[in-house]
């Protein structure tokens, strides 16, 4: 059968143009304006503050030691005048608890704010953008050097500025190790070139975290990596303050020259100028409504009222305000009477008690610790001369900055003798400040003195400088 022309050339190869679908959208570098007003302050404010702490606590000293070092080689915790133990765990558990509670209360008052103004990853941002600004020149001087082609200016300033990076990440990642391990030593060691492989691996760790989030991650740490932006809302409510564009008043939205009243051309406050998106350190627009990838931080408000003031209109368009306030026009004091609602003050009164519980346990704490173990490898013995004896290990923690010495006693059973290994005269144990001390404690009776099976002892162990006392409780074995 004869086929015809068109289905001859319907059945010949057609080459197939290649698709490429891309599931993911692609991210444009963002950068942020400098921009200078009330919420920018009081952000650079908590840039120093949070600074000067990280960077210069670890130098401080208190006696002939570290005041705040994490020694996880002698297993000991000082914190300026306490000294901690693993044993201590209690008091890390309630200071995390503290914090969650802590971040609880302000969300549901002011959204953000940990975001927005101490959250690392916001100030080390914000710390690297401001040398990138020095070294490469504005927003505008920025893109454009990075769409020109290569040349010695390019990468000279590239260069400047990623050593600067590098050697602030670097000293970073040191400061942080050095809460950790004794940072004078460290920096003696660092000096001399003499560094142990960790305490290196663990500089350079941080250092390169530091490097990469805060030079090249930036606003995806907040938008993708963390995960507070996701279940943020659900601590937030219609009284929680966050950052708003009031639409009401701002749409519709148009340009125009300045002094121009609003009625004139039928248009609102907002002059679409998008000087909102260009502060913003997640490149959202705020007129759009809140969204998660907000952090908070007011770099649009601020912005936004230096536009006002330049076109004569009311500063406010985009301000901290709540969903409540914006939908019925309350005034500032209306909505500041609403922060006080029964959630915050559930929130405060158990944090007020955490808190309060916490600083008294610290206050009444025994400045020693006692653990009392039987010796797994002698449970009851008869010695040569007729004593039926148990054998125990004692272990006494002294957290304080100063020698003590402990005197111990024992009482349940009638006629029980003590003998301490390595002890010194009268029985008293000596131990050196902030250090742990283990002391084999032999307890006899007379064989037969009392009847067989397992008898309750309570251990008293008494400092004689502090005059405190601690007991432990344990058994005495007799065999049947």
């Amino acid at each position: 059968m004869n086929q015809s022309p068109a289905s001859k050339v319907s059945e010949k190869a057609i080459p197939l143009k290649e698709v490429v679908i891309t599931l993911y959208e692609a991210q444009e570098k963002i950068y942020p304006r400098s921009i200078f007003g009330y919420f920018t302050k009081w952000r650079w404010v908590m840039v120093w503050l949070t600074q000067l702490f990280f960077y210069g606590v670890p130098w401080v000293e208190w006696g002939q030691r570290q005041a705040l070092l994490f020694d996880l080689d002698a297993k000991r915790f000082y914190v300026f005048k306490l000294v901690l133990y693993p044993q201590d765990l209690i008091y890390l558990t309630a200071i995390l608890i503290i914090s969650a509670l802590s971040l609880f209360l302000f969300t549901a008052i002011a959204g953000r704010l940990w975001c927005g103004y101490t959250c690392p990853q916001t100030v080390y941002t914000e710390i690297f953008l401001w040398i990138e600004s020095k070294i490469e020149g504005d927003r505008a001087t920025r893109q454009k050097l990075d769409e020109s082609s290569i040349s010695a200016k390019k990468l000279l300033k590239k260069i400047g500025k990623h050593s600067v990076w590098i050697a602030f990440a670097l000293w970073t990642g040191f400061t942080f190790v050095g809460f950790f391990t004794p940072i004078r030593e460290l920096f003696s060691d660092l000096t001399h070139f003499s560094m142990g492989p960790w305490d290196t691996f663990w500089v350079l760790f941080y250092g390169f975290a530091t490097y990469g989030n805060a030079g090249f991650l930036r606003e995806q740490v907040c938008k993708y990596m963390c995960p507070y932006a996701r279940f943020q809302s659900a601590m937030f409510d219609d009284d929680t303050l966050v950052v708003t564009y009031d639409e009401a008043r701002g749409e519709p939205r148009g340009r125009r020259s300045r002094n121009v009243e609003v009625d004139t051309k039928e248009l609102g406050s907002c002059i679409d100028c998008s000087l909102c998106v260009q502060v913003c350190p997640t490149g959202i627009d705020i007129r759009k409504g809140l969204q998660y990838e907000c952090i908070g931080c007011g770099a649009c408000a601020d912005v936004c009222d230096t536009v006002m003031d330049k076109m004569g209109y009311e500063r406010g368009l985009v301000k901290y305000s709540t969903q409540n306030a914006v939908n019925n026009n309350w005034s500032r004091q209306q909505m500041l009477q609403r922060i006080l609602r029964p959630r915050v003050l559930i929130y405060t009164a158990i944090l007020s008690l955490l808190v309060i519980g916490l600083l008294v346990s610290l206050w009444v704490r025994t400045p020693f610790r006692v653990n009392v173990v039987r010796d797994r490898g002698v449970m009851e013995r008869i010695t040569n001369n007729g004593m039926l004896e148990n054998v125990y290990r004692m272990q006494i923690m002294n957290a304080t900055e100063n020698t003590q010495h402990y005197q111990l006693s024992v009482s349940g059973i009638k006629n029980l003798q003590i003998e301490l290994e390595h002890a010194e005269a009268n029985k008293i144990i000596a131990v050196k400040p902030a250090e742990s001390r283990w002391v084999v404690v032999d307890l006899e009776i007379p064989e037969g003195s009392i009847e067989p099976g397992s008898h309750k002892i309570l251990f008293k162990i008494k400092s004689l400088e502090d005059k405190e006392t601690v007991t432990e409780k344990s058994i005495f074995l007799v065999p049947r």
